[in-house]
């Protein structure tokens, strides 16, 4: 039997039971949120985009890592999840390109590593392991079965989280 993968696309969020696996692709400056809970085998990811919702009216929270984290855990606890138990792994941010100048557009990156980083301890959630920064995209895996989160960038090691 094969397990099932389910994509979790750019400003989208998945949860899956083990066995399944939970993918994403393309992190650049975008953040991967890997949540486990490694007693029930309940695994959720989030792929954020920018740190805060400005307009605030935007309908996808999944979106932004100030309205997408609390989202998430929510619904992770509504499947059983339960936050001290959960396990978080974060990849992405990276700084995609040079911008000329002090330009806080050039490093979105960086300013969602903060900010993902801001949420997580505010919900009380301590981040495992992470592969964040430099100037490169992620592919992020997350197992659902047994917790174990990859990341494969091109060209490099596949790194366990």
């Amino acid at each position: 039997m094969s397990d099932k993968q389910l994509v979790v696309g750019i400003a989208d969020m998945k949860i899956c039971r083990g066995p399944g696996k939970l993918i994403t692709y393309a992190l650049g400056s975008c953040i991967g949120i890997c949540f486990y809970d490694p007693m029930i085998r309940l695994g959720g990811m989030v792929h954020i985009m920018l740190p805060n919702n400005m307009e605030g009216n935007n309908s996808n929270v999944f979106k932004y890592a100030d309205t997408g984290i609390p989202a998430t855990l929510r619904k992770l606890e509504v499947f059983g999840g339960v936050r001290a138990r959960m396990v978080c792994k974060i990849a992405g941010g990276a700084r995609m390109f040079e911008v000329q100048g002090n330009n806080s557009i050039g490093n979105i990156g960086q300013r969602n590593i903060e900010t993902v980083k801001k949420v997580l301890a505010k919900e009380g959630i301590r981040v495992a392991r992470e592969d964040v920064g430099l100037n490169y995209a992620r592919t992020l895996l997350l197992d659902a079965e047994t917790g174990v989160v990859l990341v494969r960038s091109f060209g490099r090691k596949e790194l366990v989280l």
